[in-house]
């Protein structure tokens, strides 16, 4: 492991902080710390750049202290720093709603905001179960993910997510069932969407035989599973989704909060893989990580829905929100971050590039038989590592160490190593970094 030689931080500092998604006990017997970042990289405290491997975490699409950005949220912060969200308003937010609906699907047109991805997934599925109310059907409460997804860390999220470790020391969450997740054998380092695991749609049809539509709100997944180990869909898999949905009167949320503005190549994961569902939930990029933020996007129809039973014109329609809703300075950061997309014509580049990026991470097949599988789709890939007996997250932890003491930033999680290098990456960039995770993965075998 690396040596820390510049820290001040004193031990009792160190274990103030129970940090999110850590091993703490670990990280405070060495610290990564970072002190700066700009371009495609970070800067250490001991003066090492890192290249960032994982655009932050999914966020930064436009990479590290884009200029546009600092600018609005500096002068946004000196104008107006904060507004009250209930009752009363500011003209960014609706300036940032409607930039937001030019990137999603035409029907999905009104846009509530939140501060962060779990809070939008906690909102989705709040207005989808209110939403069936109001349609007098109110025994539609439960909803059904998929193994292996991830929906933030919320209560609402752990419920509908798949992902084992962050669910089973929680004990009993929101009433909700599982698909299967669509890693189906014969798919191993498939370039693109799987032609094999559509037929996985139909477990919905058995869940619904089972519980019976109308005890049923909606059906959340991502487009493309990202923390999952970014499991690409199936030919034709969401389209037979979509259709059981329909066909059931259940509702479809698609969890955009990684796939959202431009990582798919497309504006959309729907626009990707040509589906709309009925609510989009978004975060991360919407930013460009910068302050925190969030947002669902509704057809407009639920918001009809609403409007039109919701009593007296000063009356709530919708008893939901919080504090940080339509944050001004996130709000002035939003249309910076979304105005530098479309003028850099960022969506296009990631498009034309993603051919690129899917030859040099397929590379690392015969880098080495630790990789037992690799997928991609835009600029997002995930590879899965042989197992260490009894011990399947240990070597991919051990692998993104060694990258960091090398000088990358890649993600580790559960038994995959996963990379999204920011939209502006150059090929140069993606050679090194897959040309020393080559080298590790050697070293590791």
């Amino acid at each position: 492991m690396s040596q820390i030689t510049k820290t001040k931080l004193t031990q009792t500092q160190l274990d103030a902080h129970w940090m999110a998604y850590t091993g703490n006990r670990q990280f405070k017997q060495d610290p990564r710390l970072i002190a700066s970042a700009e371009g495609h990289y970070y800067t250490d405290i001991d003066g090492r750049r890192i290249f960032d491997g994982l655009s932050g975490l999914w966020t930064c699409g436009l990479g590290h202290s884009v200029p546009s950005i600092n600018e609005a949220v500096a002068k946004q912060i000196k104008t107006l720093d904060y507004s009250p969200a209930f009752q009363f308003g500011h003209e960014k937010s609706f300036l940032l709603a409607e930039k937001i609906t030019e990137f999603m699907p035409a029907p999905l047109n009104r846009i509530f905001f939140t501060g962060s991805g779990s809070e939008s997934v906690d909102t989705a599925l709040k207005i989808a179960r209110a939403y069936w109310r109001k349609k007098g059907k109110g025994t539609k409460t439960k909803f059904i993910g998929r193994a292996k997804g991830y929906h933030g860390a919320g209560v609402s999220g752990f419920s509908v997510g798949g992902i084992p470790a962050n669910r089973t020391l929680y004990g009993q969450g929101l009433e909700s069932y599982h698909l299967p997740h669509t890693q189906v054998p014969g798919t191993e380092f498939s370039k693109g969407m799987p032609e094999k695991g559509k037929e996985r749609a139909e477990e919905l049809l058995n869940l619904i035989n089972m519980h019976d539509a109308s005890n049923i709100a909606a059906v959340i997944v991502e487009p493309m599973s990202g923390s999952g180990g970014v499991i690409v869909p199936p030919v034709g898999y969401l389209q037979r989704l979509r259709q059981i949905c329909d066909e059931h009167d259940i509702l479809l949320i698609f969890d955009e909060v990684i796939t959202g503005f431009g990582r798919m190549g497309a504006k959309t994961g729907a626009e990707a893989f040509g589906v709309t569902p009925d609510i989009i939930t978004l975060a991360k990029q919407v930013t460009n990580g910068a302050i925190p933020m969030g947002a669902v996007a509704f057809k407009q129809e639920i918001y009809d829905t609403f409007m039109e039973t919701g009593g007296a014109d000063y009356m709530l329609e919708v008893p939901h929100g919080y504090t940080y809703s339509a944050h001004p300075i996130a709000c002035a950061a939003g249309l910076a971050s979304l105005e530098a997309i479309t003028q850099q014509n960022l969506i296009d580049r990631v498009k034309e590039m993603s051919p690129i990026w899917e030859a040099c991470v397929h590379q690392l097949k015969a880098a080495s038989p630790l990789v037992t599988d690799i997928r991609n789709y835009g600029f997002a890939s995930g590879m899965s590592i042989a197992h260490i007996d009894g011990e399947p997250a240990k070597r991919p932890f051990q692998i993104a160490m060694r990258m960091w003491e090398k000088g990358y930033y890649v993600r580790y999680g559960a038994d995959t190593i996963q990379l999204a290098p920011p939209f502006t990456t150059e090929k140069s960039e993606m050679d090194s970094l897959i040309n020393a995770l080559g080298d590790t993965l050697k070293e590791q075998h």
